[in-house]
This record gives structure tokens, C-alpha cells and sequence, in this order.
């Protein structure tokens, strides 16, 4: 009869896990692989993570099972001395040798000026309910904001979605991004933005109508259309009509009275040295977009053209107003031609006219918005710093930091 091979001939191995704590310094990884380099072992996997100073070092490594008897005990032995010589904990134990099965990942950003233990359990617990195992916790930031990245593996992604979205709706002070980890997530490029309170803190309109002496009769025309007696069109040409007779010279005093939202020279900064593609698509008027994007470097505009003749404005637009299903058209038409899944594109705004947008786009932010609005959005950001969508991107602030020294 032939002779069987050995567990060591098949191959077969004994699988520990190793662990490492202590204060980290250079080296210490580098002397823990020669002393598992001397006792012949294989590296299977390997993670560290060091908060403050202190290290947590994990490694999966294997040994031949019915091999050299001396081996397992002297990896023991020299791992327990690696330990006593660079003042460390070392730890391990024999662990399943198979690879643990793939589960869909998930990546939970949770941002916020202030986050308190009871913001965190809350997330959580969210995430824990509804099969969720968090794996990782990556810090992104901690000023202006704190930030943090859950990786997640498994559970029920509707559910557990639905009751993140919950939790950040219960927590005024906690943002919650939930988005399917992957390459699509990676691979954004294309960032499409509302202008007025979005990419700048005022109205347009509002303050032509300061110089044009309607401000009530604007705002009254503002307030029918938010209580859904007027669409935005009709909204919009009823405010227009306001401003007849208006000098062309208004609208270059408008300009210099707006005030750019916190953090978005930097947001903009950020993604254009990163490769990303933008666009302002806006309700208000070409003048000021055109303009912005000539100072902030922004690639494309969407916007209304205010008519103007003679060197005053006759109260009307030119051509077909950019409403609510205008911005959507304009995002869709724009990543075709760029050759951009609508998948890898991005919109920020904070009106209802926006939502159709923020639908479209393959991760559709509210930003500082009305209930109903972040109620229909994938994700909110209430925090009024526009870079810290950065944050919902992957971005940490380190990274941003470098890029804005490319």
C-alpha cells in the first residue's frame, strides 16, 4: 500500500494571532518580522493602528503543524522576549486557519462640531442592530469639526441605513454619511453645487432687491412659493419682474457684497488639485456665477440670464429658467459629456429645487437645509463649513491639508 503523506507534506499548519500593544516607536515592527523570520513563520495578514503614541499591532501567521517541534514553543518564547526587551505586551493565541468569508462593506461617516458618547452609541447601536460589525474606525478630523469614518461589514442595508439617517435626524448636533464602500466610492469625479446659501451665504435676489427697493414685495413672493403657492419658475419670474428698470451697475454692487460659505475657497481648492471636475448650477443668475467661477476655478456654470438692455434690466430672462428639473438635466447632460457615471458624481445644495439634483447624483448632500430637504437627500451636512463635505468624500483633514500645498 502506498505510503499516505503527513499533515506537514500536505501542507497543513497551526494559525495564531499576535497582538502588540504599547507605546510606538520606529523599529518595533521591523525587529517583531526578524523574530518570526528566525522561527520560519508565514505572515498571513497584518494590521496596526496607534492613537496618542500607543500601537496596536495584529498579525496572522502560520507554522508548519507537524514540522519542526521546536518551533511552536520557541516562537512562543522569542515572541515573549521581543515583548520583555522593547517594553511591549505581546499576546497570541491558535486562531481558525481559514480566511473569513467577504461580506459587503460599508464606509459611516460621522461628523460633528461636538460629538458626545451618547451621538456614538447611538450610531452605533444603529449600525449593530441590524447585523452591522463595525471594523474599523478611522479618524478624519478634529478641527472645525470631528470626524470619523466606520468601516462596516454585513448587515441589513436598507434598515440599517433607514435608522442611521433616523439617528442623525434625532441628534441636531451629528451628521451621518452611509455609503456602499467600493471603488464607485473612491472614484468621485464630479462635484456639482448650488450657489445661493450653498456655495455663498446670501440670496441674490434678495439683494438686488435691497437695491432696487422691492425687498418686501420679493419676500412675500419668496414665502407663497415656500408654502407651495408657486413653483420656483413662476416664483422666479414674478421676483424678476420686480427688478425692471433696475442699473446694470446693481448688479456689480451685489457682487461685491457676497460673502463666500466658511471653508469653500478650500473645498474647491481641495478638489480641483485632486482631479475632480465641478459645476455651480444654480436658479439665480449667470452674472454671478460666471463670476465666481472665474475666481474660485470652478469648470462649468448652470444658471439664469438676467435680459438687459440699454444698461438696465427689463425684469425678464432670457431663455428657458434653470428650475428644479433644469439642474437635474444639466448634471445628467454634463457627466455624459464629460464621460462621467452619474455614479462617481456629487451635488450639494440646500433648497427644494435642488432635491431633483441631489437625486441624480450618485451621493446627493443637503447642506445646512430645511427638514423636508435633508429628509429626501442621501446624506446632510449641518455644520456650516462647506469643506467638511470633504469628510463625506474619505478625505482626512491631514490629506486635505497637502493638497493644499500641491
Amino acid at each position: 500500500m502506498p505510503k499516505q503523506p503527513s499533515d506537514s507534506e500536505k501542507g497543513a499548519t497551526e494559525t495564531f494571532y499576535v497582538r502588540v500593544t504599547g507605546i510606538d516607536r520606529p523599529g518595533i515592527l521591523t525587529s517583531l518580522l526578524a523574530v518570526l523570520s528566525h522561527c520560519q513563520a508565514t505572515v498571513r495578514d497584518i494590521e496596526q493602528i496607534t492613537i496618542r503614541q500607543r500601537m496596536i499591532l495584529g498579525l496572522i501567521v502560520s507554522l508548519p503543524a507537524n514540522g519542526n517541534q521546536h518551533a511552536r514553543p520557541n516562537l512562543f518564547k522569542d515572541l515573549l522576549f521581543y515583548g520583555w526587551e522593547n517594553d511591549l505586551n505581546v499576546e497570541f493565541e491558535v486562531v481558525d486557519s481559514s480566511h473569513t468569508k467577504l461580506q459587503p462593506s460599508y464606509a459611516v461617516t460621522l461628523l460633528g462640531t461636538q460629538l458626545g458618547a451618547s451621538d456614538l452609541r447611538d450610531a452605533t447601536n444603529a449600525i449593530a442592530q441590524w447585523g452591522g460589525n463595525i471594523s474599523r474606525i478611522i479618524r478624519l478630523s478634529r478641527k472645525p469639526v470631528f470626524s470619523y469614518e466606520l468601516h462596516v461589514q454585513g448587515g441589513d442595508l436598507d434598515n440599517m441605513r433607514k435608522e442611521l439617517l433616523s439617528t442623525a435626524a434625532s441628534h441636531p448636533r451629528l451628521d451621518i454619511a452611509f455609503q456602499v464602500e467600493g471603488i464607485v466610492r473612491r472614484a468621485k469625479r464630479l462635484v456639482a453645487m448650488d450657489m445661493d446659501s450653498t456655495l455663498i451665504q446670501n440670496e441674490v435676489i434678495n439683494l438686488l432687491a435691497e437695491e432696487a427697493g422691492c425687498v418686501e414685495e420679493v419676500s412675500s413672493i419668496t414665502e407663497r412659493a415656500m408654502a407651495g403657492e408657486l413653483d420656483f419658475t413662476e416664483s422666479l419670474l414674478k421676483r424678476v419682474s420686480l427688478l425692471e428698470g433696475l442699473d446694470e451697475g446693481a448688479l456689480e454692487r451685489a457682487w461685491k457684497r457676497l460673502k463666500l460659505s466658511p471653508g469653500a475657497q478650500t473645498f474647491l481648492r481641495t478638489l480641483r488639485r485632486l482631479g475632480y471636475r465641478t459645476a455651480v448650477v444654480s436658479g439665480g443668475f449667470t452674472y454671478f456665477t460666471e463670476k465666481l467661477a472665474e475666481e474660485l476655478g470652478v469648470d462649468f456654470t448652470c444658471a439664469n440670464e438676467l435680459e438687459i438692455k440699454d444698461g438696465y434690466l427689463t425684469g425678464r430672462v432670457s431663455g428657458t429658467v434653470v428650475d428644479r428639473q433644469g439642474k437635474a438635466k444639466f448634471l445628467r447632460d454634463l457627466a455624459a459629456r464629460e464621460s462621467i457615471p452619474l455614479a462617481q458624481t456629487v451635488a450639494v445644495g440646500d433648497g427644494a429645487n435642488d432635491l431633483d439634483m441631489l437625486e441624480v447624483a450618485g451621493l446627493g448632500i443637503a447642506y445646512c437645509a430645511s427638514r423636508s430637504v435633508q429628509d429626501a437627500a442621501d446624506t446632510s451636512l449641518n455644520v456650516p463649513f462647506l469643506d467638511a463635505v470633504l469628510y463625506f468624500l474619505g478625505l482626512s483633514s491631514q490629506e486635505i491639508e497637502m493638497a493644499g500645498k500641491i
